[in-house]
């Protein structure tokens, strides 16, 4: 009785009305399955290792207009709002303009949601000269005189790090001693000195 239901309905409707039910049903149906894989998934973001060590910079991917997402979300709206509006008396031309201008609006919030939601996300990418001008403390002796190396513990960018470190001082710099970091060699050495000011 209810599939006789849904069949006179469907055959009641006019052509136009019958793309526009089309589009939205179809295209909710997808951006179901795709919440539901969203958040099934998870944050494909995670990593894990020594990655960050060796990589310098992230420079982050930007969000495009042309996705699936955001061809999934526009015919939704775009439907959707082609129903609401073939409900009224309104002409054909104007449900399709208003329809295309949704679907473009909600794209556009979509595409402004997620560039500010970037700009708010820190990186992990570990950033060794963030580390200048910074206290750290001897891990291992650093001998004088930039004749070796040594290590120092050091918190930069929310984390504490083992880092490689030489020195200019003219005595060797004990382990547990205050130290401060003037300088980056080859981007992956700390140049430091026993002289705080």
């Amino acid at each position: 009785m209810k599939l006789l239901d849904l069949s006179s309905w469907w055959q009641a409707l006019s052509s136009f009305d019958r793309i526009f039910w089309a589009i939205a049903l179809l295209f909710s149906l997808l951006f179901l399955i795709q919440t539901i894989l969203s958040f099934a998934a998870g944050d494909g973001d995670v990593a894990t290792g020594d990655a960050d060590l060796a990589v310098d910079h992230d420079g982050g991917i930007a969000y495009g207009f042309f996705t699936i997402k955001n061809f999934i979300a526009f015919f939704t709206i775009f439907g959707w709002t082609g129903i609401a509006l073939s409900k009224g008396n309104v002409s054909k031309p104007v449900i399709i303009l208003v329809a295309l201008l949704a679907g473009v609006a909600i794209v556009a919030i979509m595409i402004f949601i997620m560039r500010s939601m970037s700009k708010l996300k820190q990186s992990g990418t570990f950033q060794i000269r963030q580390t200048l001008h910074k206290t750290a403390e001897t891990y291992l002796i650093i001998p004088a005189s930039r004749n070796g190396f040594g290590k120092v513990h050091i918190r930069v960018q929310g984390s504490l790090r083992e880092l490689k470190a030489i020195t200019d001082d003219q005595e060797n710099i004990p382990t547990g001693k205050l130290v401060k970091v003037t300088g980056v060699i080859d981007e992956n050495i700390l140049l430091v000195t026993s002289q705080l000011s």
